[in-house]
């Protein structure tokens, strides 16, 4: 009996030793036996000492993975010049334009070459978002401020970011112009302050929105005509930092050593979009994404996510990665370059411009495991879409089973891999979530699911973050 109640004394001893506080906080206790188990590890001394003086990643990286890497690519697109997005997050607009200068130079079989200026659609992206809040403070006037709806607003009135369906939109609205018409300012490679300074001065705006709908309970003509003079406020700030958009100029096209090809001639940014692209670009293509938390072969839409207020919410078919890599092998087989996404953060050994999952061993240096998968990883923002790369090429094996992939970014041509960054099939698998593709190259039954009545999702999911 009294050693029955010795046991129970000992047991009720543990629970208070470990029990936390009231509220679920940490206890004395609690955080003795932390500290203890912490110092119980003899290794940690040393692992300390060199974690002060070094980064994590050059102590996980793994050696055995640190040879030279295979740049050999059985199928491999035309190679293009590499640009610098610089201190921006328009990675979207750069990779969207590398596919449309690609497909530029395809239809003129490699003979003619064109540089499209970022800072031209740049401006009138930012424009557009503009507008886009400021109606939807009109439109979500009566929601009280704390609506999840206009918290989405509010918390990001403009930003960097997007996908390729604002590339479409926007060079489809306002046409596009070479880059030596319209160069890069200081603030189109470098945005934080203008950003914060223009959404500094639309949330002010949008809370006169707000109070003028309620008071009047009326969206009628003054209200646009003050929308309208909330705009021009925002154009001269983005004037004044981006340049004003040109209106016409004189343009003559050169080979790719440079060469005149042709006269000069006089173009509008429409006529020049009709001269390089020559066809409206929405409807051509469908943006495949990988989320194995949905069903797959389903058509999802992005609620309120879209770069133009009357342009398109992003729209894409759930695929396997199997079924997107199947179309992208098809479509680079043929010459054509593709918009494509990333969790480019992820086991990135930038020097070399590798990713693979072996490139750290975090899990060992830190005694502990990341055995998330990438549904997991999705859910509980660990992972996402973050950064769009141009991909250009693809090894395959003798099984035509892809082995490693290769995509033109957007950090300049000294780094990585001449500017490129070589992804091997393991990493690509678990990382890649976007892919924009042409539909001839697309199979006839994910046509028919990308021409679904799409299911609605919300823009603040994990996975609907825009690439930057």
């Amino acid at each position: 009996m009294k050693y029955q109640i010795f046991i129970a004394f000992l047991l009720l001893t543990s629970i208070s030793m470990n029990a936390q506080t009231k509220g679920g906080g940490i206890s004395a206790a609690m955080l003795q036996q932390i500290e203890k188990s912490y110092g119980a590890e003899p290794s940690n001394k040393a692992l300390a000492n060199a974690m002060a003086t070094n980064s994590i990643d050059n102590l996980a990286k793994n050696f055995k993975n640190q040879g030279p890497v295979d740049t050999y690519f059985s199928v491999e697109t035309p190679q293009q010049s590499i640009h610098d997005q610089k201190s921006s997050g328009r990675c979207w607009m750069f990779s969207g334009l590398n596919v449309l200068r690609s497909q530029f130079a395809r239809s003129h079989k490699d003979t003619l070459s064109v540089e499209f200026s970022h800072d031209y659609l740049f401006f009138y992206d930012q424009l557009e978002k503009a507008n886009l809040f400021l109606q939807a403070m009109i439109d979500h006037a009566d929601k009280p401020i704390d609506d999840p709806r206009v918290q989405f607003f509010m918390k990001s009135p403009i930003n960097d970011g997007g996908t390729f369906c604002g590339v479409a939109d926007l060079s489809e609205k306002y046409g596009l112009v070479p880059k030596s018409v319209q160069p890069e300012t200081f603030s189109a490679e470098n945005t934080s302050r203008v950003r914060s300074l223009i959404s500094s001065k639309l949330r002010e705006y949008g809370l006169k929105l707000r109070s003028k709908v309620q008071g009047t309970r009326s969206k009628g003509i003054d209200l646009q005509k003050e929308k309208t003079e909330m705009l021009a406020q925002v154009y001269r700030m983005l004037a004044l930092t981006l340049g004003e958009p040109v209106k016409e100029f004189t343009y003559v096209f050169r080979d790719k050593k440079g060469k005149p090809i042709g006269e000069p001639k006089t173009y509008t940014p429409q006529s020049f979009y009709a001269a390089t692209i020559g066809h409206p670009l929405n409807g051509t293509f469908i943006m495949a994404m990988n989320d194995p938390r949905r069903p797959y072969y389903k058509t999802y839409e992005v609620e309120y996510d879209r770069h133009t207020y009357d342009g398109h919410n992003w729209r894409y078919v759930n695929l396997p990665m199997e079924e997107i890599a199947k179309m992208a092998i098809t479509a680079l087989r043929d010459s054509a370059k593709l918009y494509s996404s990333y969790d480019v953060g992820k086991q990135l050994d930038r020097k070399r411009g590798y990713l693979d999952l072996e490139n750290y061993d975090y899990a060992t240096l830190f005694g502990t495991t990341f055995p998330m998968n990438k549904a997991d990883r999705i859910a509980t923002f660990d992972s996402g879409s973050t950064h769009a790369m141009t991909l250009s090429a693809v090894d395959l094996d003798g099984n035509e089973q892809p082995v490693k992939w290769k995509v033109e970014n957007s950090w300049g041509g000294d780094n990585g891999q001449k500017g490129c960054m070589i992804m091997t099939n393991r990493w690509f698998n678990e990382y890649m979530f976007r892919l924009v593709v042409d539909k001839r190259y697309v199979p006839e039954n994910i046509l028919n699911a990308a021409a679904q009545l799409p299911l609605m999702v919300m823009p603040e999911d994990p996975l609907f973050a825009v690439d930057e």
